[in-house]
């Protein structure tokens, strides 16, 4: 399975976004590092705005492509589809209901098969969640202090998910709407860029 590895502070400060959602991300960044601060011509800026919500989500370029295809193939404008699609990956819906710090992490928690979906076990981040579902942290793993702590002491969730911290038990309430999302990204750009 592919995933984005290398220096993801370097990343941040050539993206000039703070992707990873650490807090040291962009404390070295200089003035005229990033390529968002050169001239970019309109082509540039699209694919910066594409390379950052990728990195965002931590999704490969392959994968990526297959979304936005479905974005495009959707009833819903597809800028919105495309977010709706990054934003319900269990990797992602395990991040924002608190068990894991960063995408990343949670990521790793997924793969090392610590939750329930539903009920059933689920080790695939790129799982995608419908409203409804319920994401459980297994038995086994509530043990485990890390993961007890994030889950217990995170308490920034966001308004389209329920957490219930007796039952290490989140639920995918609803689809997020645009203004919900806590990226700072013009998916405009992203469309246009695949509209070519």
């Amino acid at each position: 399975m592919a995933k984005m590895m290398g220096p993801r502070f370097k990343m941040c400060r050539r993206l000039g976004l703070n992707v990873t959602g650490h807090p040291k991300a962009m404390e070295r960044a200089l003035k005229g590092t990033s390529r968002a601060d050169k001239k970019l011509s309109d082509y540039g800026t699209q694919l910066l705005e594409k390379q950052r919500l990728r990195a965002y989500y931590g999704v490969m370029e392959k994968q990526f492509r297959r979304y936005v295809e479905e974005a495009f193939h959707s009833r819903i404008q597809p800028g919105d589809m495309l977010l709706r699609i990054l934003e319900s990956r269990l990797d992602n819906m395990v991040y924002r209901m608190g068990f894991a710090n960063s995408i990343r992490q949670a990521r790793q928690m997924v793969n090392h098969g610590h939750f329930l979906v539903n009920g059933s076990k689920v080790d695939i981040p790129s799982y995608r969640l419908q409203p409804g579902d319920e994401v459980v942290l297994r038995e086994k793993s509530r043990k485990t202090e890390m993961f007890a702590d994030n889950f217990a002491n995170n308490l920034n969730t966001v308004p389209y998910v329920e957490k219930n911290v007796e039952e290490f038990k989140g639920v995918y309430v609803r689809f997020a709407q645009r203004e919900e999302l806590p990226i700072t990204i013009n998916e405009q750009l992203i469309v246009e860029f695949y509209s070519k």
